[in-house]
């Protein structure tokens, strides 16, 4: 007797359960077939939508219109909009369905958090003159879903719960949040200050080089990358939206820490950045616009790079591949090789003044042995290098002879350094890279 009462008392409860997460949220009614179509919210399509109003559970409302079909923040401030996010708001507003009425004639919307609602949405359509107004609640108590109302309806129905975190944007979210704007395409010279000293790359000739402290050639691949951090550079947080030159100090943005200028035409973009906020970012600012914002603080950390950082890793530039003439002089002795195409269309290598073919190997030795130095660190003036009299002096051409690259070998006691025609200061390499181009060398004669 006591384990039926006990079984019909686990009976009650499990019902009980049921019927509430039936009513409040639970699985489609089983009058219900699966695979019905659902009941779109709006006849809309997202390119037809021109004025988006967004009030999200914090308070902070944002609207926007779309203008030659690009989206502009117009409060709470008049900026650019964060494109992705608000189409995301549009579209899936076109696609809204409805996944069940939960109730049809509520007597108190405030169970389900329409009372005020959550979350507010608004938006009106080309050829409308008023806004179309969605009201979002609480989640079920699943979690699946949403209550939503619409204002000209009593009833109360339930979206996908997913959407909440599509609907519930704050201002912030919605904005566009590049902390620099300019045109990458165009980019010709990048300003970099710090406590370092100031570092200025430029374009010369479709080649990046290094103009201060010194003059020598940059790393493309370094440079592009620098450009590529900048330009996709995010705020993490929004301080101020007007903030004058006298109250810059308590950001320390009245002296930055460093600043970073992107030339791009006859535009000029900087950003700077001063000392740390709460939660570890930095203050920052685009000297272009008023406001005060905050970036992660390995933002400044990519921007700190040192001279040396720019220049390139490897000696020589060429790849094996791209080889077309090699002159290399020791002392009174010089040996030139070049790649020329037999009848044949195969390509093959010989030494200058003479008629017989390399032997391919041998050239592809001396090819990697050169295109494989690279540079264990850059030494500064006061170096002694050996390079007033060199042990080795190399000339290569590439891409079709439209590149020469000339580099001289010095070497003093066990310490082998090279030296780039054109560039400032010298670079430090492995001895082992000097010898084994050397007798890669003395295997071709």
């Amino acid at each position: 007797m006591r384990g039926f009462r006990s079984t019909l008392i686990l009976l009650v409860i499990f019902l009980g359960l049921l019927g509430y997460v039936y009513f409040y949220g639970g699985k489609t009614p089983a009058s219900k077939e699966a695979g019905e179509p659902k009941q779109k919210v709006f006849a809309l399509e997202a390119d037809k939508v021109e004025d988006l109003r967004v009030k999200p559970a914090t308070g902070d409302s944002s609207a926007f219109k779309k203008v030659n079909g690009t989206w502009t923040m117009v409060e709470p401030a008049q900026t650019k909009a964060d494109e992705t996010e608000v189409i995301s708001i549009v579209t899936n507003l076109a696609s809204l369905e409805r996944q069940r009425v939960i109730d049809d004639s509520p007597t108190d919307i405030a169970q389900y958090g329409l009372a005020p609602p959550r979350v507010e949405i608004a938006f009106r359509k080309s050829g409308d003159k008023t806004l179309t107004r969605l009201f979002l609640g609480e989640k079920t108590p699943t979690g699946a879903d949403l209550y939503a109302k619409l204002p000209d309806e009593k009833r109360v129905f339930l979206v996908s719960g997913f959407l909440d975190t599509t609907f519930n944007r704050t201002a912030f979210d919605l904005r566009d949040k590049k902390v620099l704007v300019f045109d990458r395409e165009k980019a010709s010279e990048v300003e970099v200050a710090s406590k370092d000293g100031p570092v200025t790359l430029a374009l010369v000739n479709t080649r990046w080089q290094i103009t201060k402290p010194v003059g020598a050639l940059a790393d493309a691949s370094t440079v592009d990358g620098a450009i590529g951090r900048i330009q996709t550079a995010q705020m993490k947080s929004f301080v101020a939206a007007d903030v004058p030159e006298k109250d810059l100090v308590k950001y320390g943005l009245d002296k930055p820490d460093v600043t970073v200028t992107v030339v791009s035409g006859s535009a000029r973009a900087t950003l700077a950045i001063g000392k740390a906020a709460e939660g570890g970012n930095l203050f920052a600012r685009d000297l272009s616009r008023p406001m005060v914002f905050t970036v992660e603080a390995a933002l400044a950390t990519d921007l700190k790079k040192k001279v040396d950082d720019y220049r390139p890793k490897d000696l020589f530039e060429f790849k094996p591949f791209n080889a077309m003439r090699i002159e290399i002089t020791r002392g009174k002795t010089v040996v030139a090789f070049e790649k020329s195409k037999g009848k044949d269309g195969a390509e093959k290598w010989r030494q200058v003044g003479q008629t017989k073919d390399l032997d391919q190997p041998k050239v592809d030795a001396l090819l990697s042995s050169l295109s494989s130095i690279g540079v264990d660190k850059y030494v500064d003036a006061k170096t002694r290098t050996g390079l007033a009299t060199p042990v080795a002096l190399v000339v290569v051409k590439s891409d079709d002879g439209k590149r020469e690259e000339k580099v001289t070998f010095g070497k003093v006691g066990n310490d082998v350094f090279a030296a780039r025609f054109g560039d400032a200061g010298a670079a430090q390499i492995t001895a082992a890279k000097l010898d084994d181009m050397l007798k890669s060398l003395d295997a071709l004669k």
